[in-house]
């Protein structure tokens, strides 16, 4: 089991920190199409669509990784005070009550989305924009099994925490002292 979660951790891991070039290259093309549009007068349609393929991107293909580093959002009310085995518990419920059904039922509704766009080798509908639309698309069906292994790890996880194995959730939260 440990192998499992080092595999599906490291390949969002690496999957997240190639992405994470995507925000630089966003920024510096952002900023190249204003100067390009604002100061010269000119206008690149690809370039200003590359800015939301780069966006999506970064925000679909990243979804893995980003729960793996605990970035989305959770209860805290819950979770913040309770111990690593409660957290376990929450996270076990949690995969297999919200996140599981919303990826299952994000790749059930994509894959025709998806499949027809490759079909069709979907592009953009303006001549000179980004003839790859059915690429981005893709990114949908990525998203879903990104987030989907990573949840298998966090289940993983739980269970040799709450099995006594061994603890992927530091040490047990301590009570806050709440003043009158």
């Amino acid at each position: 089991m440990r192998g499992l979660i080092r595999a599906i951790d490291a390949m969002n891991e690496g999957i997240g920190r190639f992405v994470s070039w995507f925000a630089l290259l966003l920024v510096l093309v952002q900023f190249a199409v204003v100067v390009m549009r604002y100061v010269f007068g000119i206008s690149v349609l690809a370039m200003q669509e590359s800015v939301w393929y780069m966006h999506s991107t970064i925000f679909l293909v990243a979804a893995g990784y980003t729960l793996r580093h605990d970035g989305h959002v959770r209860i805290d009310i819950l979770y913040g005070h309770v111990g690593p085995r409660g957290k376990a518990l929450i996270d076990l419920i949690g995969v297999f009550v919200i996140l599981l059904p919303m990826c299952t039922l994000t790749w059930w509704v994509a894959w025709p989305y998806v499949a027809n766009a490759w079909a069709v080798k979907e592009g953009s509908v303006e001549v000179s924009g980004i003839q790859a639309v059915y690429l981005l698309k893709t990114a949908l069906l990525v998203f879903a099994g990104s987030l989907a292994t990573q949840g298998v790890s966090l289940v993983a996880k739980a269970i040799l925490t709450l099995n006594g194995s061994t603890s992927f959730y530091g040490a047990p939260a301590e009570p806050e002292e709440h003043a009158l």
